[in-house]
């Protein structure tokens, strides 16, 4: 169906079917859509982006698969590889098997199958049993992986704003990035957030994880606190008024971890997956693209993603890109 970006609902003006959920955005791209607010990724937005290509460069925004195998992520461990001779002994031809792959195991899309509110279910309603159902494909990522991925990307820098500002992130703690930092940034650096845009929010994390010793990462899977966006009313309500396609970042959650469960919080990828259907970018890989922003003054280019055609695919690399 056409979308008008022009003429989207505000957040106070959700939900827009009769009988959805509070804050949801059930039903806005009709009552069987799978794509969420990656509707708003219009064919308009991708000509959009291509015109930001100026020079040619490229920033692949992947890290590598097995790069938090050092303990962060114990239930997600790095896959296997084998590499085998497939010309019978003639060392001509090689394959190789990857065992044990979690898709979410580094650099990661959160698909629409990946959160469920226990009550209600999934984005645009869909319950539970029809998502468990063996073979069911329903809100998987082969939706995404299909329909491409291309729109307008816009980076907010908020590790270097802060720095400069004296005011640096404890990487080592659960610190909560607010509205008013990342409006505060976004100002500094001079870019507009616009509807269908992919939101891309670094933090400067990963790239501290990676540098630490064992011993402090083992500590970190034992008592994992990670910096991100602060959770909660203003936070969601403001997320939905830039009327992004999604929302990315280079930490583990997009959120700060772990989840504040009190009124006004909460765990915020339930609002956001669930109930306006928005898939979340997690451990991208940053630092190029915010070195080359910094330097040349432009925090917005073209940006692209395709995923693995998974058959319903709870979530997928990113292999994302932004061209400049």
């Amino acid at each position: 169906m056409p979308i008008d970006l022009r003429n989207l609902p505000s957040f106070d003006q959700l939900p827009v079917k009769p009988g959805a959920p509070a804050g949801s955005a059930w039903g806005l791209f009709g009552d069987d859509d799978e794509y969420g607010t990656w509707n708003l990724a219009t064919p308009e937005k991708a000509i959009e982006a291509a015109r930001l290509v100026r020079r040619g460069a490229t920033f692949p925004l992947n890290t590598p698969i097995d790069a938090m195998d050092r303990g962060l992520f114990w239930f997600r461990g790095a896959p296997r590889r084998t590499m085998f001779d497939c010309s019978g002994g003639m060392r001509v031809s090689y394959d190789e098997y990857i065992d044990n792959f979690c898709p979410q195991s580094s650099a990661q899309w959160d698909g629409h199958r990946h959160i469920a509110h226990p009550a209600i279910g999934f984005y645009n309603g869909v319950p539970h049993d029809r998502v468990l159902a063996e073979g069911s494909t329903t809100l998987g990522m082969q939706n995404l992986a299909r329909r491409g991925m291309v729109t307008r990307g816009v980076l907010l820098d908020v590790g270097r704003y802060l720095d400069r500002r004296g005011t640096p992130i404890d990487y080592h703690s659960s610190q909560a990035i607010d509205v008013a930092t990342l409006e505060a940034c976004r100002d500094a650096q001079g870019v507009e957030i616009r509807p269908g845009d992919m939101l891309i929010v670094r933090t400067g994390w990963l790239s501290w994880v990676l540098g630490q010793s064992r011993a402090v990462q083992t500590e970190l899977a034992e008592h994992l606190v990670v910096p991100g966006l602060l959770a909660g009313d203003e936070m969601v309500a403001w997320l939905w008024n830039q009327h992004v396609a999604a929302v990315a970042g280079d930490h583990i959650a997009v959120e700060s971890w772990p989840p504040v469960l009190e009124p006004g919080r909460g765990f915020m990828h339930v609002q956001l997956v669930v109930m306006f259907g928005m898939t979340l970018g997690e451990m991208w890989t940053l630092d190029p693209l915010a070195e080359d922003c910094a330097g040349d003054g432009v925090y917005e280019f073209m940006f692209t993603s395709a995923p693995l055609d998974v058959p319903g695919g709870v979530g997928s690399p990113p292999n994302a890109l932004a061209i400049k």
